[in-house]
Order: structure tokens, then sequence, then C-alpha cells
């Protein structure tokens, strides 16, 4: 098999839930020789959903990576392929698969369309820039309709999609398709589980269509190219396919055009042009931006080449806990080599580590291999301290590559170990899990005693604590989930704040004079301005105060919820020369953080979640009635094939439960999903209600 990086394509497979991901995978791998039986989703038998809460729910949760071969124009490229989860609850996976691929494919069902999910993992890849397909999946379902996907990509998306291919018929009368390039037209051999072609005529009633969308593809294509484009209007018909082809890859790198497909995963269709348009046009390792990191010796930009003769350079992306061989390390290789049993340097951690064994996965089978180099995706056996988003380089030519962000989880709930037995278990158990997951986080709550775990919604919970259960046998009591709301300040405030504490001998002293005051939502962390003239502070006392004020932040002062924004401007101050020290003016702006942020009309900010519900038009009445109740902002009501499509901004508070009450209200035919969209002040008659509730009861 070629192990040339040209032949290389990293690519992930992202859309909104129930648009058929893992289906689309399973085909991948029956289509490539991969696998040899086809994995059901409904029937839990999808290779990519290996773990037992995927099966059991029909449901993707951890992203899943495998590598497959296919022979295109009788050259081999082998095609790394991650399958990420639909559900916003687990976007974490979709985020930190991103940033490490080349190139992905967008399914949209040809029912549901442009669905929220697949807005928020477009803007996830337009964050990382990363070129894309789209197939337009479920073409056979009732209600499917291509160009109305089309209209949405673009005005929902501000995409421009370009169709290679047209379908012919849609729903039962679902084909063959149009291939607007070749200007020809195919239909599948259904007794051959849709793996044969015949070339059939174009039907006479596409002929306008097929006309008017070759016409755009061409003119798109050559746009691309000044030469070509100047042919193009001396001679249209001088361009050949593969001019086309070229122009459209070139297009589609530069994110300046998204090629279309169209198939029928479950019903085998579509599949192996798929297959062909990803190694057409979406780029190998060597056609995207070369890697740029700091050198942490100079802190000057570096650039690595995607050569195996360059020094070793690699992210890892993810750390997942395997039964057999403890923790497994996921990461992408942007330049050098690295052989099996090589000690690296972690620059993130300034630690070395030996990678005892390489593996490459299928799923969560393990393939071992003896070397990776650049371009490609391994797995790492036998390190001691990998997190997810540390750089693993080259000791003698270290280099620190930009770190994956993570989302701020917006649900938390108290949890207990049900014996006094399985308290170290469980401590152990929730290390595993956040190391896995970045967005799972654990803190002690020292006011309320408890342990406090937060994740991205009740579905991400409800999954972390089953596992406990069933991969670390820890039993555990949980509270009902609380809303991790935020407290901010809404006016500015002068301060005076003087610590003074003698207890015999040398005692504390602390003075300072400052402003707090408000900052914008999309500003976080603290905006610390010095403003001290004359001396009158030493830098190092300076240092404590910002110290004091960052520490303090995390206890607002209505109901100990986390401040995320703040200002403050030190303005002036005093210390004596024999009782002043760091710790003093760190204590002091403690305290007088909490002291100002009293006289600063401070007020709780609370998620609101962007929710849409797709229900039959005779239940919309119910629907937007209990929305209202829930104090939903109800901003848009559309109809699709199903009914009528409800969108609305609604705080997460009010929603715990809501797919259990939407079934009843809509005799279970109704559906929702929802994701966190910002955070908004809480109405004063709310406010009162989280102040007198406290925050966790298990």
């Amino acid at each position: 098999m070629s192990n040339e990086i040209k032949h290389t394509r990293n690519i992930g497979i992202m859309a909104h839930i129930d648009a058929g991901k893992t289906t689309t995978t399973e085909r991948i791998l029956y289509f490539t020789g991969k696998s040899y039986k086809l994995g059901e989703v409904h029937e839990g038998t999808a290779v990519m959903d290996w773990m037992s809460q995927e099966q059991e729910r029909g449901i993707t949760i951890t992203s899943a990576a495998t590598t497959v071969y296919w022979n295109f124009l009788n050259e081999p490229y082998k095609i790394n392929i991650i399958d990420t989860p639909g559900h916003v609850d687990f976007t974490v996976e979709v985020e930190r698969s991103l940033r490490v691929l080349d190139g992905a494919v967008a399914l949209f069902c040809a029912v549901g369309g442009v669905e929220p999910q697949s807005e928020t993992v477009w803007k996830q890849a337009n964050k990382y820039g990363v070129p894309r397909l789209c197939f337009v999946n479920k073409m056979d379902r009732a209600g499917a309709n291509f160009y109305r996907v089309l209209d949405q990509i673009d005005s929902r998306l501000n995409a421009t999609p370009i169709p290679i291919q047209l379908p012919i018929g849609s729903e039962d009368t679902f084909v063959g398709y149009v291939d607007l390039i070749q200007n020809k037209a195919y239909e599948w051999d259904n007794t051959e589980l849709g793996g044969v072609l015949h070339e059939m005529e174009i039907p006479e009633d596409m002929l306008d269509q097929v006309a008017q969308y070759r016409l755009l593809l061409i003119e798109t294509a050559v746009e691309q190219d000044d030469v070509l484009f100047e042919r193009y209007l001396e001679d249209p018909d001088s361009i050949t396919v593969e001019e086309i082809e070229n122009a459209i890859r070139k297009a589609t790198i530069a994110i300046k055009i998204f090629p279309v497909f169209c198939g029928a995963s479950f019903k085998n269709k579509g599949i192996q042009r798929l297959l062909d348009g990803i190694i057409k046009y979406l780029p190998s390792p060597l056609e995207v931006e070369p890697l740029t990191g700091i050198n942490p010796k100079t802190e000057s930009p570096e650039i690595r080449l995607v050569d195996a003769k360059e020094p070793f350079a690699a992210l890892a992306f993810k750390i997942a806990t395997d039964p057999f061989v403890g923790r497994i390390a996921f990461f992408r290789v942007y330049s050098g080599r690295l052989e099996s049993g090589s000690i690296i340097y972690n620059s993130t951690t300034q630690k070395r580590e030996r990678m005892a064994r390489l593996i490459r996965m299928h799923a969560n089978k393990q393939n071992p291999i003896d070397f990776i180099e650049a371009g490609d995706i391994g797995v790492a056996v036998g390190f001691k301290e990998i997190r997810t988003g540390d750089t693993l380089c080259d000791e003698k030519r270290p280099i620190i590559l930009e770190n994956i962000v993570f989302p701020e989880p917006v649900i938390s709930i108290a949890v207990e170990p049900k014996t006094q037995d399985d308290i170290d278990k469980l401590s152990n158990a929730f290390h595993k899990l956040s190391e896995e997951d970045p967005t799972f986080v654990i803190k002690y709550d020292e006011v309320m005693g408890q342990t406090i775990i937060s994740g991205m919604g009740e579905l991400h919970l409800d999954i972390l604590i089953d596992r406990l259960k069933r991969e670390f046998k820890v039993e555990c009591n949980h509270g009902n989930p609380q809303v991790a709301y935020k407290e901010a300040i809404t006016s500015s405030v002068e301060h005076r704040e003087v610590y003074k504490k003698q207890s015999g001998g040398r005692g504390k002293f602390a003075d300072i004079s400052f402003e707090i005051a408000p900052v914008d939502n999309n500003v976080k962390g603290l905006i610390f301005v010095d403003n001290i003239k004359g001396g009158a502070l030493t830098k190092e006392f300076i240092v404590a105060v910002q110290k004091g004020f960052q520490k303090a932040m995390s206890n607002g002062v209505l109901a100990g919820y986390p401040l995320e924004g703040l200002k403050v401007t030190l303005k002036d101050g005093n210390f004596h020369a024999v009782d002043s020290d760091a710790l003093s003016f760190e204590i002091c702006a403690s305290i007088a953080f909490k002291n100002a942020c009293k006289k600063a009309n401070s007020v709780f900010l609370e998620p609101i979640m962007s929710l849409e519900v797709s229900s039959p038009a005779e239940f919309v009445g119910n629907v937007n009635g209990d929305l209202n109740r829930r104090r939903a902002i109800i901003t848009e009501i559309d109809s699709n094939v199903n009914g009528q499509v409800i969108k609305a901004q609604v705080p997460l508070s009010s929603m715990f439960g809501y797919v259990t009450a939407l079934r009843s209200l809509s005799s279970g035919r109704a559906s929702s999903t929802m994701e966190f969209l910002h955070y908004a002040v809480v109405p004063e008659s709310i406010s009162e209600t989280i102040t007198s509730k406290g925050k966790y009861i298990l």
C-alpha cells in the first residue's frame, strides 16, 4: 500500500444527530474491504459505535478512528477517518477532531436539511479552516428534497454549494444520479448492494435542469483560474473534464466552494462516488497550510513542513482509557517520524515520554505498527502523562502548537459514592474520565461539602454516570441537575480597602484603592489595569493584588457562582516597610473584591439555549403554550415536510425533562434539539429563588 503523503487523506464525518454519519462510515468500511459484513446502527452492530451505551441508544458518543484504503485510477489511497458524534452534548469530540483533520464530509439529511447541530459543526469547521464535501443522505426517504438542502446550505450556512451530481428521482423513485462533470447519467443495480452502476440516458424532464447546474459548475470552476477563464470565454467547449476537476479541487481546498454529492447510505447508494470525491477534491497533508508553532526557547514563530525528514512534531487530540492496555493517546503527526519505543518530549508539560507501542485504531480494535510519519494519525500506548492538547516533539527542536479551546460546562450535579469503600475508586474514575473529556469538570464545593461534576447537558452527565457503573464498577448517588449560573456586576464602583492584622511580632498590612467595572459579554477573565503612580506599590505587591482578584472571581457575592469577566483598575496603595508582604496584598484584594461587588449591583447570569422543535401542525399550539411557560422567546416558526419547525431561545433552567414533556404534548410525534447559545441576566423574581435554594441538593 502506498505510504506517500500525497496519497493520504485525513477526514472527519460530521453532521446533525441522525443524519446518517455512522451508517455512511459503515458503508465506507464495507466498500473499501475493511469490513466483510454491513454493520447497522439500529441493530447495535455498527463497528464504529463500539461502546455499549452507543449500541443501546443508537447514537455516537465518542469519536472513533479507522484507516481504509481506496483504489482511485489504479492507485491506492489511504484515508484516515474519524466518525464524530452528532449530539450537541458531545460537541467536544467534533471540536478536537476538526483541529487535526485536513478535510471533512458534512452530511445532511435530505428530509431535515440544515439542522441546528449542522450549523454548529459547520462553524467549528470554519474556525479551523477545514475544506468540506457535502453529502445529501437519505434521498430514498419520504419528503427528501435535494434542492431544498442546497438552498439551506446557501442561506443558513452562508456557503457556496456546487452540486457535482443531481439525483434522478427521490423517495421511492431515487434510482441514480447525473454526473454533471461527465454530463452522463447512471443508475444503480438494486440486486448488487448498490455497488454496480449502469450508464443510462439523462431523463428528458431533467435536461434543462442538468444544463443549468452544469453551466453553474463549469463557470464556478473556471473562475478560480484566470487563464482557464479567458479560454472559456473564447471557446467554452475547449475546457476538459480534467481541467474542471482540478479547478474544483483548487477552489474546495481554498474553502471557496463546497462540492455536493447525493445518495442513500442505508441502501448502499452513492458511497463509491463519495470516496472518489474525497480523493479528488479534499487535500492531502501536503496541500494544507504548513504548521506554525512557537519555539518555547525563543518564543518566536516556527514553521514545520509536512516531511518525514523534518524534526518530529505532533498534537495529542484525544486521551482514552482501554480496559486492556490502559491510557491511549490519539495524535496527529505534522512533521518528522516516530519509531515505536522512542522517547519524545512533551513541550506542554516539559517532560520526556516513552511511546512504548504505536498502534493504528479500527474503532476499538488495535493493530500494532512500527513507525508513524508526517501527515498520519496514530495512537500511542505506554506513556505516563499526556493530556488532550499537549504538543509532542523532538527535544532538540522543541515547539508548542496552538492548544484546543473547549467550551465551558453548562450543567452540574452533586455526586457521592454509595459506600465509604468506593471513595478512592470514584476519585480515580473521575480522574480518568476528565482526562478523556475536557468538558467534564470535577470540583469540590467546600461550603456544601460536596463533589460537583459538570458537563455539557443532561445526556452527557447521564452517560458519564452510566460509565462509572459499567467500566469502573462504582455506584454513586447523585442529585438533580443544576444549572451552571454565573455572576456579573452591572455598575462601576470605586473602593478603598485597608487590611490590618496584628498578632504579636510581625503583622499584616495592605492598603489599595481601585475601581471595578463590568465588561462586555464576550470578554472572559480579569482585565487588570495598573495605574499606580510614583512607585506607591512595588511590582511584587501589584502582582499579588492581581492574583487576589483573579482567585476571588471564582466565588461571587450573591451565591458563590463565578464571575466570567471583570475589569479592575488599581489606582493607589500603601505598604508598611515591615508588616507588608505579597500575601497581605493578595488577602486584601480578595476581601476588597467582595466588599466592592456588594456595591456594584451584582446579578445572576444563566445559560440560554437555542431550541428547535419539529412538530406536526396539530400540536404546535400546545408546544408554543408550553414554551411560553418555560420563559422561551420564540424567534421563528417555519414549515417543513413533517409539519412545522419552532425556533426559540430558552433558559436551560426551565428545560430539564423537556424531551419527556414534549412526547406527552405531541403523542410522541414531535422532536427537539437544543444547544448552548449565550449567557443572559436572570429576571429578578428568579434571582431570589436561586439565592434561597442554594447550589446543589443530593
